[in-house]
């Protein structure tokens, strides 16, 4: 573990809110551990290990009934840890892998047996480097026979620049994280604009309103992130994804309680009906339909 990594909270507080049965935790992930799935020789950081077995015991906690795991960088294409935590979890889980470009279609095919329903790709450059555009859309033309999709993760400056991209993907499109909003800005911005009109524009284009302790400027109780998240929610209430982002990699301010996260879901979803949307219907219908 890199010296200045923050491992997850170690005792997190039970939730006041009770997530509607059937609830799905999103976006999440496993690391390691490293002793039987090593991390990436190219990694540019070494988590803390997080196995399925501590996020399967925090999604019961939680009162969750699902997970949607999503490869990190620090493993690389090497699938082996998020494989190990889908085909372990009765079906309760579904994951995002990492692919190479050559990826073979037999690769694919295991992927998509053990429950795997789409690939990310990430744009952030301390996170990972960043492939030609051909090879992306080549990857996406690869995976939309299995019916899968793209998450994307990119940094909120980038937006204008991968918009064409995103749109020639002939696949649905995940964003990770509402596409990293600067929080210090009022919600009216242009790059918070562009975002909305991205989802305007395709309606198979989703956004996961995800990861208050990572993109809030004001610290705990994440006051800032309640009118972009809501903003979208209350917007595109088919089009939007919750998740905790547990183990909270690279956090460098604090660390998380996860049960203060899931308190913040009324906050965001202010009804019954747009928490199902969020916590249920939309999940579902990416994932296990």
């Amino acid at each position: 573990m890199d010296a200045n990594y923050k491992p997850f909270h170690p005792s997190p507080s039970k939730p006041r809110f009770v997530p509607p049965a059937g609830a799905v935790d999103a976006h999440c992930h496993v690391f390691g551990p490293e002793d039987r799935f090593p991390y990436a020789p190219e990694r540019k950081y070494t988590p803390c290990d997080a196995s399925r077995q501590q996020l399967f015991a925090l999604r019961d906690f939680l009162g969750f009934s699902r997970n949607v795991i999503v490869q990190a960088s620090c493993h690389g294409s090497d699938n082996a840890a998020l494989v190990d935590a889908l085909v372990n979890s009765d079906g309760l889980a579904r994951g995002v892998a990492v692919v190479d470009p050559d990826v073979s279609e037999a690769e694919l095919r295991d992927l998509d047996e053990a429950g795997v329903r789409g690939v990310r790709f990430n744009f952030v450059p301390r996170l990972a480097d960043e492939l030609p555009a051909e090879q992306y859309e080549a990857i996406a033309r690869r995976i939309a026979p299995l019916g899968w999709h793209i998450v994307v993760y990119f940094e909120e400056s980038e937006i204008e620049r991968l918009t064409p991209l995103f749109n020639r993907l002939p696949v649905p499109v995940v964003i990770d994280h509402m596409g990293t909003p600067d929080m210090s800005k009022p919600v009216d911005n242009p790059k918070f604009n562009a975002l909305q009109a991205l989802l305007a524009g395709r309606r198979d284009i989703w956004v996961k309103v995800t990861c208050p302790e990572r993109l809030s400027v004001t610290g705990p109780p994440y006051d800032d992130f309640i009118p972009f998240a809501r903003t979208l929610v209350e917007r595109f209430p088919d089009q939007v994804l919750w998740g905790t982002d547990w183990p909270h990699p690279n956090m460098r301010t604090h660390v998380p309680d996860d049960g203060q996260l899931v308190d913040m879901i009324p906050r965001i979803a202010v009804t019954a009906e747009l928490q199902k949307k969020l916590l249920i219907d939309n999940p579902m219908k990416l994932y296990w339909a």
